[in-house]
């Protein structure tokens, strides 16, 4: 293969990912530090890392907006800029509030790049399924790199050193970015922004049947995706007894199995429909909740976190089904708009799990999530089976 203009691109786009991402997952392994230096429960946690997925969420469409008006190449470039910058912050912060604070300020600012980046494929990629599966290897491969480096730096230096990972790897893909990709021409340079939301046309687009039932899949996913990579260390720890670094062995684990299997579920999406993988992945999730709560011993975890890691890569099958429904020019502004709605519900999940686990305990917390999981995979039968349109 002669390699392209456009293959710099998808790979700086996922390497970018790679970064925004690492700053979020570094916190997850050391959250039962934070609790203990600021006394705080798993709920609290839980809501201040709902707080910055919210804050990811919500910036998905103004970073829609902002590509269309400035290019992609400045969105992403702002995106990990400010990635390297907040979670140097969050490594400073000296009490809880400012903790919370700064983890949102990093949710908002790493939010700005997906959205964009995703358009920008689509603009030079025919697959889009496959290059949105190697775009998102980024998020597997910082589950890779960032539980495993966050436990053992703030193992031997403490919780703030270990959320400085973050900075450390987003400056130099800011510099690698800025070098080899190309500025972007604006798709509406002109047009003002005020113009773009607009609420009538914003519902509409989100009431049209196939983009409103993909949203429920996508929200059910996000959830349940959120609530794993917030806490799925501290249940290990909390639930199955296992230690800090093992605990951090597997979630690196998980992202293993996502990183490989992303791109082909997206190729599976383009070749043998979004929702007949989709459904795969829901299943398949479902089937590795469980056995995280029920199933013994290290090869009951082992199973489950391959099972888990397949399932909860849905997002290759489900985001291209978003751009079969969008026109090009919706694509860059409909796509981020989608995203910040589900991202917005599913920012719950860390919140309402981390409740659920101090009130009722980790196997129900978790049964939840299960059932969420199960209640997708019948919709899209049902779905198929009435050939409802959605």
């Amino acid at each position: 293969m002669v390699w392209a203009y456009r293959h710099t691109v998808l790979v700086l786009c996922t390497v970018a990912f790679f970064a925004t991402m690492v700053a979020r997952l570094a916190i997850s392994p050391v959250v039962p530090a934070i609790n203990a230096e600021f006394a705080v429960s798993n709920t609290v946690i839980g809501v201040a890392l709902s707080g910055m997925w919210l804050a990811y969420a919500l910036s998905q469409f103004p970073s829609g907006v902002l590509g269309d008006r400035y290019g992609e190449r400045l969105v992403i470039l702002v995106a990990v800029g400010g990635t390297a910058v907040t979670s140097l912050l969050l490594a400073l912060s000296p009490v809880f509030a400012a903790f919370v604070l700064f983890a949102v300020l990093l949710g908002g600012v790493a939010g700005l790049h997906y959205s964009v980046a995703t358009a920008l494929l689509t603009r030079t990629h025919d697959d889009i399924g496959t290059a949105i599966g190697i775009h998102t290897i980024g998020s597997p491969a910082a589950g890779l790199v960032a539980p495993i480096a966050a436990a053992w730096v703030g193992s031997q230096y403490g919780w703030r050193s270990a959320v400085a990972v973050g900075t450390l790897v987003a400056v130099p893909v800011f510099v690698l970015f800025a070098l080899r990709v190309r500025p972007t021409e604006p798709q509406r340079p002109a047009q003002p922004m005020r113009e773009r939301f607009e609420l009538a046309p914003t519902l509409s687009l989100l009431a049209r049947p196939p983009i409103l039932f993909t949203l429920v899949m996508a929200l059910v996913g996000a959830f349940v995706w959120q609530a794993v990579a917030s806490f799925l260390p501290t249940f290990l720890i909390e639930h199955r007894g296992q230690s800090a670094t093992l605990a951090g062995v597997v979630f690196s684990a998980y992202f293993v199995v996502q990183g490989v299997v992303k791109v082909g579920v997206g190729a599976a999406s383009d070749r043998y429909g979004r929702e007949a993988a989709t459904a795969g992945c829901m299943v398949t999730a479902a089937v590795g909740m469980v056995a995280f709560v029920a199933a013994p011993g290290l090869v009951g975890i082992a199973a489950a976190v391959v099972l888990l890691g397949i399932g909860l890569s849905w997002a290759a099958a489900v985001e291209p089904r978003f751009i079969d429904h969008l026109t090009e020019e919706e694509r860059s502004t409909g796509f981020g708009l989608v995203r910040t709605v589900y991202l917005v519900l599913g920012a719950f999940g860390p919140v309402v799990v981390g409740l659920l686990a101090d009130l009722a305990g980790w196997a129900v917390s978790f049964g939840v999530l299960t059932g969420l999981l199960g209640l997708v995979f019948v919709l899209i039968l049902v779905n198929w089976a009435f050939d409802l349109g959605y």
